[in-house]
């Protein structure tokens, strides 16, 4: 790939920078939340399953990486309040890393179950880890960091 062809790769311009530039904001979380549904929450964990919709899927036609992460983020980060931190927010992301493991493809079934496995003053660890639904296999695992904003001492 010469440089040229990378360039017009990132660069997307035209009628899709009209049409994205006209989406609402947060719109990243609608379209990857959207197909979600919780079935547990305890303390500590909080488990929810969807079915892979084709809005979510990548070039190869599996779930896409993108679109794990940003559940690692967000299923991850309502495991937080699950042991009693209570704030506005549930902090800011330090570090997200995901492992994929497998491929899960268009209506496929999955499961989705974040642990909190720390959950300090300061910052919170989380791991989430993406099953499917039929066979139990787990595809993909994430660990999220995030660092609590304190209370203020005024």
């Amino acid at each position: 790939m010469n440089l040229d062809s990378v360039k017009k790769f990132l660069e997307k311009k035209g009628e899709t920078a009209s049409m994205v530039d006209g989406l609402p904001p947060k719109f990243l979380e609608l379209l990857t939340l959207s197909s979600l549904h919780v079935d547990l929450i305890e303390p500590g964990r909080v488990v929810c399953s969807m079915k892979i919709p084709p809005r979510l899927l990548n070039g190869g036609n599996s779930l896409h990486g993108g679109a794990t992460a940003t559940l690692v983020d967000v299923v991850g980060s309502a495991a937080i309040p699950t042991v009693g931190y209570s704030s506005a927010s549930t902090g800011v992301s330090v570090e997200i890393n995901v492992s994929y493991l497998d491929a899960a493809y268009v209506d496929e079934e999955i499961e989705i179950e974040a642990r909190a496995l720390r959950v300090g003053k300061a910052v919170a660890v989380v791991s989430v880890e993406f099953r499917k639904k039929e066979t139990g296999k787990v595809f993909a695992q994430g660990r999220h960091t995030k660092y609590l904003v304190l209370p203020s001492k005024i």
